[in-house]
């Protein structure tokens, strides 16, 4: 499959700052592609998914946040458009848009919230790319989506030439292990942070996740380890890593993760959260600078 050494790899799942009116701080999210590539060592960018907080902006500033990011990023880094929702015709809008940007896949979430069918979840697929030449990654979030795909349904999904792999967000290794077997051609990126190096063990051929946006070079060892046959030391790197994760969690995430990028120098404007989603409070900025000094400084 042409497209899956190119887009292998480790990728953070970009965040983006928002000022108190909920528009997209642009300074401050130049300033978040960049450390990204330059100091977080990845190979790109997931533009537009949970971690960017899609689905409660417009389309307008979807398509803004798609730009800046290209504009930024320019041939720095590979980009993956996440475009996906619940509305199909806003999904092949913003499929054609990134595809004009010069974005090197899509990306879709699984449609969500109504009781879609498995056959009405394919259609959406296959209708967005009848509409747009484009590779496409699905994206599988069952714990968010609340959709479920088996093998058989993968396999009907990959069936089409343009469907060229998965990110994989779920804890279940014997899927994935079965998905592996199953499509050694397709490309499978982990989606879980935290289960990064159970997934190296079943050989994924990449990561997309929200704290590498702070914690990439982590991340990079743990993938160079394990494809090393270092599980040893990828082990101790990933229990490091949960940690932090851990120490994330219970402050919050997007607020936290906003917050170390502060710390990391992105400080250029507010790096405020998107309404509903409250930003971070006094005390979770006093913790994010312990946690900070504790995990990345």
């Amino acid at each position: 499959m042409a497209k899956k050494s190119s887009l292998s790899g480790l990728f953070s799942a970009l965040l983006v700052p928002f000022d108190a009116d909920g528009q997209v701080n642009e300074a401050g999210l130049r300033q978040v592609v960049r450390h990204n590539l330059d100091q977080m060592q990845v190979d790109g960018l997931y533009v537009g998914g949970s971690t960017g907080e899609n689905f409660m902006l417009d389309v307008a500033t979807k398509k803004q946040i798609f730009a800046i990011a290209k504009d930024e990023a320019g041939d720095k880094g590979k980009l993956i458009a996440q475009i996906g929702g619940p509305n199909l015709y806003e999904a092949i809008d913003l499929a054609a848009y990134a595809k004009d940007l010069g974005y090197d896949a899509l990306s879709a979430v699984t449609p969500f919230y109504y009781k879609f069918s498995f056959a009405e979840v394919k259609q959406y697929y296959f209708d967005i790319l009848e509409a747009v030449d484009a590779p496409m990654i699905v994206y599988s979030i069952p714990f968010l989506t609340g959709v479920e795909i088996g093998l058989a349904q993968f396999a009907e999904l990959f069936a089409h030439e343009r469907i060229i792999g998965v990110k994989f967000t779920a804890a279940d290794f014997y899927l994935l292990e079965r998905l592996r077997s199953a499509y050694p051609d397709h490309l499978i990126y982990s989606g879980f942070d935290e289960m990064l190096l159970p997934a190296m063990v079943n050989q994924v051929d990449g990561a997309i996740g929200s704290t590498y946006n702070v914690n990439g070079v982590r991340a990079r060892e743990i993938m160079d380890l394990a494809q090393a046959g270092d599980f040893a030391a990828a082990r101790r790197i990933q229990q490091q890593s949960n940690d932090l994760i851990s120490a994330i969690l219970d402050n919050g995430l997007y607020p936290t993760i906003k917050q170390l990028l502060v710390l990391a120098g992105c400080n250029q404007g507010p790096f405020l959260s998107r309404k509903p989603m409250a930003s971070a409070t006094e005390a979770q900025i006093v913790r994010a600078k312990e946690i900070y000094q504790q995990f990345l400084a």
